[in-house]
């Protein structure tokens, strides 16, 4: 695995990739943090978009989540891969909230609810 260094090079090429309009009202901008983070249902979560009355609207991206989902010998290709997913991921959530649709959030809701359903079943 990378470092954190090295993740956070890797975002910044990404980030400047991207087009100026993504960057629109993203006044706390992307942060790479080095915190694990996970779901009330043990997921590790790898990034999310929030919007907060006192830090405005920001992307974050767990580094320590990358860790533990991809491991220490994830190699360079994998893990910019996978930073790169993330961000638009999130940027998607971005955007849609601009617009007042919220259509990518219902479906990662609806994703969480068959994982729940899943691993219910599996219980049983």
């Amino acid at each position: 695995m990378m470092t954190i260094d090295e993740a956070h090079e890797i975002l910044e090429k990404i980030a400047e990739e991207l087009p100026c309009e993504f960057y629109k009202h993203l006044n706390g901008g992307i942060l790479l943090l080095p915190d694990v983070k996970k779901s009330p249902e043990n997921l590790y979560i790898l990034g999310e978009y929030t919007t907060s009355s006192s830090m405005g609207r920001y992307i974050a991206i767990y580094y320590g989540s990358f860790e533990c989902v991809f491991g220490k010998d994830a190699t360079t290709e994998k893990i910019t891969k996978e930073l790169k997913s993330t961000l638009l991921h999130e940027f998607t959530h971005h955007l849609e909230c601009l617009a007042g649709d919220n259509s990518l959030e219902k479906d990662d809701e609806r994703k969480l609810a068959e994982y729940r359903r899943r691993k219910r079943h599996i219980r049983r």
